[in-house]
Order: C-alpha cells, then structure tokens, then sequence
C-alpha cells in the first residue's frame, strides 16, 4: 500500500513503464535504448515505491511512536517529555498519531534547514500538531533536515483521529518529535532504540 497523495502517480507511472516495455519489445529499432531506458525509469519508480510505501500497522501498547526511525532525545523540558527519532531515507515516512486525539491546530514555524540530528534543529523549519487528549496537552511536531523540506498533512483541525491513525509524513526522512505531560507519562524507550510509527510504545501511564 502507498501513501495516499503518491498512489495516482504509482499508478499511473507503473502503466506507463508497462506500455515502454511492450513498445521496445516489439520495435526492433526501439529495443536496446527502450530496453535501457524502461530499466532506468524502472528503478526509479521503484525507489519513489519504496520511499511511499505505507504498510498497515496495529496500534500497539500506551503511547506509540509518530515516526519509524531511531530515537535521538528522550529529555524532560518544562514539565513535558519530548521523545524525538530521526528517519532515514530507508524508513516508511508516514507520520501517525502517538495516542487517540483530537487536533485543535496546525502550526508552522521556525526558519533554515540545519541536520536533523544537531541540537539546534527544534529552531528548523517546522509543522506543529497541537493534540488535545485525554491526557491533556500534546503536540507533535514534523522537522526538517538538510534534504528533507517538505512537510505533508494528511489531516485537518478539529478532526478526532486513533491512537495509530496516519497524521502526515516528511519527505526524504528528517526528525519528528512527540512532546508529552510528564504528569501523566513515563519514557518507555532510551535514545538509540530503533521504534516504528503507530507500533512502538514510547511512553506509558503513570501508576
């Protein structure tokens, strides 16, 4: 299954990679430069495949992961955890929601394109998901890198989504961040662990 915004462009690229292989296959005068020009744009259409790739997942256990990738900062700023993982270009790039909410508002803000990774990157370019749960305030935050500038939302204010449902994803990998009350949440996972988006439990209730 691909992301929903991408899956016209598959599609429709996947007929016409079709329609070349046919038309070098039969044209003798078209067969070498068809052949290699239908393997080129092939690989191609396979890695935009792979990178809009967008599996099903089964939320899992407390607060889950927004972002396939590996944590990068798990530290406690001004009353709320922020759990950050940063995606490679390999990881699936759909964002999905840490917990069941509704959006109250979509942000953006921030300036440059400094490495995901560098500590000054919460000042990057940025899209902000202010989450209101049961729990209470919660935020979600889309980063981007050096490479990866475009921040996709699959979702609207004042829509109530599932814990697991999809939010957005990021282009070409980059950071995103979860930022949670620590009244109510305890870290479930360090810095360096590998987590994957709506499946890794994050975070859980405090007892």
């Amino acid at each position: 299954m691909f992301v929903r915004p991408a899956r016209p462009y598959l599609v429709g690229g996947a007929a016409g990679l079709v329609v070349l292989w046919a038309v070098s296959t039969v044209f003798r005068g078209l067969f070498v430069p068809g052949l290699v020009t239908a393997g080129v744009l092939t690989g191609v259409w396979l890695f935009f495949a792979i990178f809009y790739r967008d599996p099903e997942r089964v939320p899992g256990e407390g607060v889950v992961s927004a972002a396939d990738g590996r944590v990068t900062i798990v530290a406690e700023e001004e009353g709320r955890w922020r759990i950050a993982v940063f995606m490679n270009v390999t990881d699936v790039h759909v964002n999905r929601f840490p917990l069941d909410a509704e959006v109250e508002a979509i942000d953006d803000s921030g300036e440059g394109f400094r490495p995901a990774y560098a500590p000054d990157a919460t000042h990057n370019v940025q899209r902000r998901y202010r989450l209101k749960t049961g729990y209470g305030p919660v935020e979600v935050i889309q980063m981007t890198g050096v490479v990866a500038r475009r921040l996709v939302s699959l979702v609207r204010p004042s829509e109530e989504h599932r814990k697991g449902d999809r939010l957005g994803m990021i282009l070409l990998g980059s950071r995103v961040d979860v930022l949670l009350p620590v009244g109510a949440f305890r870290p479930a996972v360090k810095a360096g662990d590998r987590v994957r988006a709506g499946r890794s439990t994050i975070a859980v209730e405090r007892s």
